[in-house]
């Protein structure tokens, strides 16, 4: 295409479907690296009207197709629009895109997290990696993660303790926080690490627990437990990959108003919820405390700290089913 020049082209991988329909034939994946002039937008009307030429059929999400051309990078660009996202959001977790593009171009920098194409393809290698299934209490975090579990034959690790509570008072202590990053960091620790199936599926992040607890404990204490969670990092095992899972506030709205109604039925289905009362203002709103928390860990996620995971996919929560889909086919592309 004028404008555009093919620098390097991955050797062709066979790879099992994933997510989409049952009954698939391999899928044949393979990356290359152009040099151009054309603005991201113009690319991808290039590679558009190239599926267009080759009759691609849009019908059926992650279904068999002819061809399908995805723009991952450009150069240290990252946008985020309707049509067009750059770097791709889901090629930090897929293998079938990862190994030929750091055949190719293992330097490319990913700009999310600064590391290098050929990191998130380490990253994802590990031997039995911490996949962490997280989000507000009413996201479905927990739900999610143990089909996730189920699906990929991982071992699931749920949240040892809840969310501190105000037990009658204004706010828990600075000592009831540490007492639950004690309890959930206890089983990550490298010494006591269990590695059973391929992976383990958690439904907690122990520095989501700094991002909870920012409205609750004034700024010393805060300073304290993000400092203690530094130094449990240090000797833990933690995350390479984070699906975050983002409710809207119907969605919440609607989640609190089930477990309300739910209360005396024994069910465990956003049993989260009961924490809530950490985070709700003081006029009772119960939803907007939970929306400013998500945003809390969005942008943690989003950092390049020390203990930014280098993989975070971000799925909407409002469809359980459909999350669940999208999250165990995002841990499938990876292992």
């Amino acid at each position: 295409m004028p404008g555009v020049s093919v620098g390097a082209v991955s050797h062709y991988r066979e790879t099992a479907p994933v997510g989409g329909p049952p009954g698939q034939q391999s899928f044949l994946n393979g990356v290359c690296l152009i040099d151009t002039d054309l603005p991201p937008h113009k690319v991808l009307e290039i590679l558009t009207a190239i599926e267009k030429t080759l009759h691609r059929e849009r019908t059926e999400r992650w279904a068999a197709r002819t061809i399908d051309l995805d723009l991952l990078l450009y150069d240290d660009v990252m946008i985020d629009t309707p049509d067009l996202t750059i770097p791709h959001p889901r090629m930090a977790t897929r293998r079938f895109v990862l190994e030929p593009a750091a055949e190719i171009a293992g330097d490319l920098i990913f700009p999310p997290t600064a590391c290098t194409v050929r990191d998130l393809l380490n990253n994802i290698s590990e031997p039995h990696p911490l996949i962490a299934v997280v989000g507000v209490p009413g996201s479905g975090a927990s739900e999610v993660a143990s089909v996730v579990a189920d699906a990929v034959m991982g071992r699931p690790l749920h949240a040892p303790a809840a969310l501190p509570t105000a037990d009658g008072g204004p706010r828990a202590s600075l000592a009831r926080w540490r007492q639950t990053l004690a309890a959930w960091s206890a089983p990550l620790d490298r010494h006591h690490w269990r590695d059973e199936g391929v992976a383990t599926i958690a439904d907690y992040w122990c520095d989501g627990l700094v991002a909870a607890a920012a409205e609750e404990l004034d700024a010393d204490e805060l300073d304290d437990l993000r400092a203690d969670t530094a130094a449990v990092a240090a000797r833990s095992v933690t995350p390479c990959v984070v699906i975050m899972l983002v409710a809207d506030s119907a969605a919440i709205e609607e989640r609190i108003a089930f477990r309300s109604h739910r209360s005396h039925d024994h069910t465990d289905v956003f049993a989260d919820l009961a924490a809530a009362a950490l985070v709700c203002d003081r006029s009772g709103d119960r939803v907007a405390p939970l929306l400013r928390l998500q945003e809390r860990l969005l942008r943690r996620l989003r950092s390049t700290g020390d203990r930014a995971p280098k993989a975070v996919i971000t799925i909407a929560a409002s469809d359980l089913s459909q999350a669940a889909l999208e999250s165990t086919a995002a841990v499938e592309a990876m292992l």
